[in-house]
């Protein structure tokens, strides 16, 4: 059914088979309502989509960009979270309901976006990085801002719990940074000597699982630890033997994480706080177009490409479904409902961002020329 989905996608409709699956998802919750089986094959492939993403980027290439691009970050969070909770109070939203429409309208899909960057020949455009990045920052704040929202909603949390997801996550990333600067560089020669095609596969596909599910036993993303299982194999001379190894695995589950995440979704006939919707979805494509545009010159970009960059960052996906798992009655279905819009036309809007580009550079050169 996968394959039939996306070959009708490439060959006579033309849109992305992840939108395609999704919608597949959604189609099918009405018959299934939870598939262990997808959801762990989705966990699969989501793990190393970005652990091969993490190889991309050694750890001196990584701490260079990062002290470039938390800037851009933090102005994601204050429009994301803050701005988008005004907002929702001032739609009458109580502000334990705003703060969980902000942390929905946060995060672009860090699936999505990289999945569509390749897809779309765009990995090694000069925007991509930037978008790398910001994802992996929004990845880093998501679980946080998880947590505090738990806490906000009743299950408590203290000071204490929020220091300590600081802690984790600075032990899972110098972890990582020990492994690739000594235990994989010494070890690199005897890697490079595993002949056997099946056995190295079984060895890498291991270290990202293996990696990503210390970062879940800590309570982070797996996303997170699965980036830097990546990191970790980053400075090895020979990295296509390991992106080889991984990408057939990668592309055989993949698929059925966004088959999972459609579902997940839960629509009714009737949609709550429709203004709100109308509002938040105008107000997600804003807010991410600032972020990429005035956060990519900050990274040092230039207009055009970080024009690129706001336009293609739209899509909301995993940590919004899982924030709005947190809402209950009216905000429930409010969240699925903005969640598969914004998908759709965050997935679109990726698609046409080049031109899109194009088109309002030529406009404003036509007003100012």
């Amino acid at each position: 059914m996968l394959f039939f989905i996306s070959m009708v996608g490439i060959k006579l409709i033309k849109i992305p088979d992840i939108l395609l699956y999704i919608l597949l998802g959604l189609a099918l919750s009405f018959v299934i309502k939870e598939s262990k089986v997808i959801e762990v094959a989705g966990e699969i492939g989501l793990i190393l989509l970005f652990f091969i993403l993490g190889m991309k980027f050694p750890v001196n290439r990584l701490v260079s960009n990062s002290s470039r691009v938390w800037k851009g970050g933090l102005l994601d969070v204050i429009l994301g979270v803050f701005v988008t909770a005004l907002i929702s109070s001032l739609f009458g939203l109580d502000w334990i309901s705003s703060l969980i429409v902000g942390g929905i309208v946060y995060a672009t899909s860090s699936s999505i976006t990289a999945k569509l960057l390749e897809d779309e020949n765009r990995s090694e455009n000069k925007e991509s990085e930037f978008m790398h990045l910001i994802l992996v920052f929004e990845d880093l704040i998501a679980p946080i801002l998880v947590t505090v929202l738990i806490g906000l909603s009743g299950n408590g949390m203290t000071i204490t719990d929020f220091l300590l997801i600081l802690l984790k996550i600075s032990i899972l990333a110098g972890i990582a940074v020990f492994f690739a600067k000594i235990v994989f560089k010494k070890a690199e020669s005897i890697l490079q000597e595993i002949n056997q095609e099946d056995i190295f596969i079984v060895l890498i596909t291991g270290i990202a699982l293996t990696y990503a599910g210390v970062a879940t036993m800590l309570g982070l993303s797996e996303v997170i630890g699965a980036f830097l299982a990546g990191v970790m194999l980053s400075e090895f001379t020979k990295k296509d033997k390991i992106e080889k190894a991984a990408l057939p695995v990668r592309n055989i589950f993949l698929p059925f994480f966004f088959l999972n995440f459609g579902l997940h979704i839960t629509l009714t006939s009737d949609i709550p706080h429709l203004g709100l919707l109308v509002v938040l979805i105008l107000w997600s494509l804003i807010h991410k177009l600032v972020v990429g545009f005035i956060g990519g010159q900050w990274y040092g970009l230039s207009k055009r490409d970080s024009l690129n960059a706001g336009l293609s960052l739209t899509q909301r996906g995993e940590f919004s479904v899982i924030i709005a798992a947190l809402a209950s009655g009216d905000l429930k279905v409010f969240s699925n409902t903005y969640i598969l819009v914004i998908a759709v036309i965050g997935t679109i809007s990726f698609q046409f961002a080049p031109r899109m580009k194009n088109l309002i550079v030529d406009k404003v050169k036509e007003k100012t020329g």
